[in-house]
């Protein structure tokens, strides 16, 4: 299976850009709404020709300028509880910046087929349908903050430092059955979260060299209008369509990446 269409793209034409920003523009949705659809910009940057730990921090462009709109509109919208929001960063800041250091200094083929694997493994959350465990403990809210939560949140981090995919599923998993918030609330401090750590990710992968930035800022275009987007309407936009969605992209692109289609040719 060929993609000469994308490969051949020249980002600087109306097409390409068209593409980049359509694509940061589904980012944008799906991760605000709910999570994992970085796997669509890092499967385009990587076909348009860029090494996998490149398309690993070149997303970071887009996933700052998305979760900076989702979370100015959240705030707007009295449900970010900002507070409690910048205590939660402080582990996975740290943590963050060891994965980002793991991340660009890994083997790039070996790189690529941890991503195949990672993508695979975000179907086992979508299949399984997390919002049906994801239920809010208020009890859990009102109490301070444990020690287990924070070295949740610092092993979240070094995950989503090393590789973003799926990050916001895993963060909103911790921030509600570990720490009690309702789907909403999570979702908008997972998003501000998301926002605080990832700079510092972007800052790793800048010092390596592993950041186009035409690619990005192109897409990020995208990201920031489909978080604004999303976060307006996150309450009341169904996920079924994006789940079957991703579920379609993941496999594709998983497949690519691990060398299936190479079995056909």
């Amino acid at each position: 299976m060929h993609f000469d269409f994308i490969e051949q793209l020249n980002i600087y034409s109306i097409e390409g850009v068209a593409v980049l920003i359509i694509a940061g523009f589904l980012v944008g949705v799906i991760n605000t709404i709910a999570g994992s659809g970085t796997i669509i910009t890092y499967s385009l940057f990587m076909m348009m020709g860029l090494p996998a730990n490149s398309a690993n921090g070149t997303i970071r462009l887009g996933v700052i300028m998305q979760t900076f709109a989702s979370s100015a509109t959240f705030k707007a919208n009295k449900v970010l509880d900002v507070k409690r929001g910048l205590m939660y960063s402080i582990p996975v800041i740290l943590g963050t910046i060891g994965g980002a250091f793991i991340a660009v200094n890994i083997n790039e083929r070996f790189f690529e087929k941890i991503i195949g694997a990672v993508m695979i493994m975000m179907l086992v959350f979508i299949f399984l349908k997390p919002e049906r465990w994801m239920e809010g403990k208020q009890q859990l809210v009102k109490k301070k903050t444990t020690a287990s939560q924070m070295l949740i949140l610092f092993a979240t981090g070094i995950y989503g430092g090393f590789i973003h995919i799926g990050v916001g599923i895993f963060l909103l998993a911790a921030l509600v059955l570990s720490a009690g918030y309702d789907l909403v609330k999570a979702n908008a401090l997972k998003v501000f979260i998301v926002f605080l750590y990832s700079p510092f990710a972007l800052a790793v992968f800048m010092i390596n060299g592993q950041v186009s930035y035409a690619i990005g800022l192109i897409a990020a275009i995208g990201n920031l209008i489909g978080g604004i987007v999303a976060s307006k309407y996150a309450v009341n936009w169904g996920s079924k369509f994006i789940r079957w969605f991703l579920i379609i992209v993941i496999i594709l692109f998983a497949s690519k990446l691990l060398g299936v289609f190479s079995l056909f040719y």
